[in-house]
């Protein structure tokens, strides 16, 4: 018997060990994560988060609408973003602020690469921040800014 093929790319699983503020410098880079933007995801997604617009679940009514097909919602994008830092960052890492905004829509079909980059660290609270873009075969879907602040010694990265 074969041993199950994993799906998911190693730089979007979650690490066990957090970060720590001493080990991270401005300018360091995430890895990317790339999301393939299935009908699944984008519909289960809009329901989870108890957006019924139906420009997010029902392809002929988004056309009606002017849009190509369904897209993906504004609270998904910023999950997506959310799980992106804390995976790179670890358990134990406080999500301060999440700022975005959107572009390009995400349809069915493409795939979205998220990538990020440390603009800036605050000595006195541990504080990062991270620049983050969101992109797919249309362009930039969301870009933005994410605060975080990580423990001080802990950690085995």
């Amino acid at each position: 018997m074969t041993a199950p093929v994993r799906s998911t790319p190693p730089a979007a699983r979650t690490t066990s060990a957090t970060r720590t503020f001493e080990e991270v410098a401005v300018g360091d880079r995430l890895p990317e994560l790339s999301i393939p933007l299935t009908r699944t995801l984008i519909v289960a997604t809009a329901l989870a988060s108890r957006d019924y617009q139906d420009v997010h679940h029902d392809p002929e009514l988004a056309r009606q609408r002017g849009s190509k097909d369904i897209f993906m919602n504004i609270l998904t994008s910023n999950g997506l973003v959310d799980r992106y830092i804390t995976g790179w960052a670890g358990p134990a890492v406080v999500v301060k602020a999440i700022r975005i905004r959107l572009g390009a829509p995400n349809y069915p079909g493409d795939t979205m690469v998220l990538t990020g980059t440390v603009t800036a660290r605050t000595d006195e609270d541990r504080g990062l921040e991270i620049s983050v873009r969101g992109t797919n075969g249309l362009g930039t879907h969301v870009s933005g800014t994410v605060t975080v602040q990580l423990p001080k010694g802990v950690g085995t990265r």
